[in-house]
């Protein structure tokens, strides 16, 4: 399959132009050194008429999404569709709150399909992303359905891959030989670094932090409630908020509820593996609205989401952990 990709002829996109430009220019940060080598190599990549397959690793928070915003937006202005797939509801959430935002001015129709929409919306942004109506679709692997046809599909975004099965993502590349592809991740695998370490695939690392971004402070020592109360303190002082990881499901409503003890004027929310999807999902989106001040978690907490007023993350029982 790779070889034939190498092989297959792909669509050369002109990458320069001015809604480019002027997505660029709306960009509210200063792009790092970075991020800009990964955009420029994935500009190269949709010039070159053979089908892109990249990999872009770098932390929560590194600018990776603006890379794939980019993209997408190459692909929309030839007429071609882009598939953005993410692991999880409230990561597709998070993405098509950011490509809404950044396409605002621009003639660029961005769509989700998530089990937040209710199914007769789903169909009617189905139906229009097949008739090309829908230039941008993000979705979770609910968009490797069947009843999900794209009119001409250009680009396929994959976000944190590692959370897809083999099989879903071999899927992904058989779907078509043309199709570009960027695989987004934080955590990359040892199969795809190898793939990439091996040349079948590219790879760009996102390595600096946005400009601001201190270097992160780690203390590690024995249980210490002051420390703990401290730290808690301090955070909702400067209104940022903190996250508690406590991995064990059975003992963490008492966890908790040590800690409302303790610091009786924070607002905590509990969330962990075995709550039913649905429950979990709004705890999550509201402590994303800032609706908590500590979130008391299991090891739940890792699924990519960017969380930029949360600072502060204790771990108990870090020995306990791989």
């Amino acid at each position: 399959l790779y070889a034939r990709r190498q092989r297959a002829e792909g669509v050369a996109y002109q990458v320069d132009n001015d809604l480019m430009e002027q997505l660029e220019a709306s960009f509210p940060y200063e792009e790092t050194p970075d991020q800009r080598r990964a955009i420029e190599a994935v500009k190269e990549d949709l010039e070159t008429p053979r089908p892109m397959d990249r990999l872009v690793c770098g932390d929560v928070g590194f600018g990776k999404t603006e890379v794939a915003v980019r993209a997408a937006l190459a692909v929309a202005v030839e007429g071609k569709q882009t598939l953005v797939l993410a692991p999880t509801t409230i990561l597709a959430q998070q993405h098509w709150n950011t490509f809404r935002e950044r396409y605002r001015d621009l003639p660029v129709r961005v769509e989700v399909v998530s089990r937040f929409r209710k199914p007769s919306e789903v169909k009617a942004v189905l139906r229009e992303f097949t008739d090309g109506k829908v230039d941008v679709l993000i979705g979770t692997h609910r968009v490797l359905s069947r009843d999900v046809v794209p009119k001409t599909l250009g680009l396929v975004v994959v976000d944190e891959e590692h959370r897809f099965g083999v099989a879903q993502k071999e899927l992904l590349r058989q779907l078509r030989l043309e199709v570009d592809v960027l695989a987004l991740t934080a955590t990359p695998i040892p199969r795809t670094l190898h793939m990439s370490l091996a040349g079948l695939r590219d790879i760009s690392v996102i390595e600096t932090p946005p400009v601001g971004r201190r270097a992160i402070r780690t203390h590690v020592g024995e249980y210490d409630e002051e420390l703990v109360q401290l730290a808690l303190v301090r955070e909702h002082a400067r209104e940022g908020q903190a996250f508690y990881l406590h991995n064990r499901v059975d003992t963490i409503e008492e966890a908790a509820e040590k800690l409302r003890q303790l610091l009786p004027d924070l607002r905590f929310l509990v969330v962990h593996g075995q709550m039913r999807e649905r429950e979990l999902e709004e705890h999550m989106l509201s402590f994303l609205a800032g609706d908590a001040d500590v979130l008391v978690s299991t090891t739940i907490i890792e699924s990519g989401l960017d969380i930029p007023q949360a600072n502060t993350l204790i771990v108990e029982r870090a020995d306990a952990l791989g």
